[in-house]
């Protein structure tokens, strides 16, 4: 028997998903949806399903399943777009707003103007630096990279010209390293100078996508440990930029950016 659900595309910087309130359309089977929804020819095209929930330890919570149907730990541009959700949808007033995820609760700072929300911060928590100058050999070649968990696993290479370099190629070889059984994101930046970067990433189960707000934060962490750039940053990706801040005192990072609405409809589940 199907269902017909009711789904809000929204994107983050180019960053795209579907997000379905469960409260409303309770869904069984995200990672077969997900897999089915996001197909860019036979479905609605996205780089996977986000499903809003309740949650008994914040205000709402959080679950992603990227395109291929694995389940994400954590998403800065999806967690700004629910913020806007939420808001806008009328399921808070709230202008700071708790989410719960896989990689644990996160708080979102709302810009609201005339009643709608035009940008938001997520306090990302605090980074965990791994190797910052790791060896890797994949394909042949070898590369150095840093290691960065924000909740969930990046290795950020830093290039000289991003035109000149295949990400197509490199980012599964890496995203699959034996050094990584979990599988790792992979952020290829170029530094423009110490406070602008221009990234692209190969997100893992998803491949090239428009951008990556963890991956965002990834970036500007492992700039600062390798003395690249200072603790603001703007991390412009192929969607657009993201500003990350990484607060000493506190040691969280903080990402700032827009949220976008780009259709509505119903589909069968």
């Amino acid at each position: 028997m199907t269902q017909k659900i009711k789904f809000t595309k929204m994107h983050g910087a180019g960053n795209d998903y579907i997000y379905v309130n469960t409260m409303i359309y309770p869904i069984s089977n995200p990672e077969e949806l997900a897999v089915r929804w996001s197909a860019p020819h036979t479905g609605i095209g996205s780089d996977g399903l986000v499903l809003i929930g309740s949650s008994d330890s914040a205000d709402f919570s959080m679950h992603i399943y990227n395109a291929d149907g694995s389940e994400a730990l954590m998403c800065g541009n999806a967690s700004r777009c629910i913020g806007k959700y939420v808001y806008e949808k009328g399921l808070t007033q709230k202008k700071v707003v708790t989410l719960e995820t896989l990689s644990g609760i996160k708080e979102l700072q709302l810009t609201v103007k005339r009643r709608k929300v035009t940008e938001v911060t997520v306090d990302m928590g605090m980074p965990s630096v791994g190797e910052i100058a790791l060896e890797l050999e994949a394909g042949g070649k070898h590369y150095t990279g840093t290691v960065i968990s924000m909740g969930n696993p990046h290795l950020v290479l830093f290039v000289e010209d991003l035109t000149q370099t295949d990400i197509s190629k490199i980012g599964p070889l890496l995203e699959h390293h034996p050094l990584f059984p979990g599988r790792t994101n992979v952020e290829f930046a170029q530094v423009i100078n110490d406070r602008e970067i221009r990234m692209r990433v190969w997100e893992r189960g998803s491949g090239i996508t428009q951008a990556c707000g963890t991956g965002a934060c990834a970036t500007a962490v492992a700039a600062i440990v390798n003395g690249k750039s200072g603790r603001l940053v703007k991390v412009t990706m192929d969607g657009g930029p993201l500003s990350i801040r990484w607060d000493q005192e506190s040691n969280h990072v903080y990402m700032t950016g827009e949220a976008v609405n780009v259709f509505e409809g119903t589909i069968e589940a």
